[in-house]
């Protein structure tokens, strides 16, 4: 599956970068978040709940950052297997400032799912992929965006 997009996010580049190489702060706003081992400052393994319809399983990630060009462009892998499938994931981002106070976030994403997921979620797999994109940046926006205090 193939998924991309922008986003227009009222904080300054800084913030959104610092933001997305905290693998903490990013993980606020995964889907189905249950824990994070760091490995290293461009390596870690969060491990996530997944649900599709009636199929549910958790998943730890084996996620590496790289191509990292300060401030503007990240890109990172992960791997993973639960019980029966498995999923490979590749994934990008790219910053510009659109004012101080704005940043444009073009991304993409390419994500493979195997085995018992993919065939048993097959139908509903792309639309549930979609809203938990969606959730994830509602959730990126309201952290980010929140006014200091």
């Amino acid at each position: 599956m193939h998924f991309q997009g922008e986003q227009s996010i009222k904080t300054s580049m800084q913030t959104v970068w610092a933001f997305f190489m905290d693998p903490n702060a990013v993980a606020q706003c995964a889907p189905g978040f249950k824990s994070m081992e760091i490995l290293g400052p461009d390596h870690f393994k969060p491990t996530l709940a997944i649900g599709v319809g009636a199929v549910k399983m958790t998943f730890t990630l084996d996620v590496k950052l790289e191509d990292m060009r300060e401030p503007n462009h990240a890109a990172m892998v992960a791997r993973g297997m639960a019980a029966g499938s498995g999923v490979d994931m590749r994934a990008a981002m790219d910053l510009t400032p659109e004012s101080d106070t704005v940043t444009r976030m073009s991304w993409t994403a390419d994500v493979n799912v195997t085995g018992t997921l993919a065939s048993m979620g097959a139908r509903l797999l792309e639309g549930v992929a979609h809203k938990q994109t969606d959730n994830f940046f509602d959730c990126l926006r309201q952290k980010l965006e929140a006014p200091s205090s």
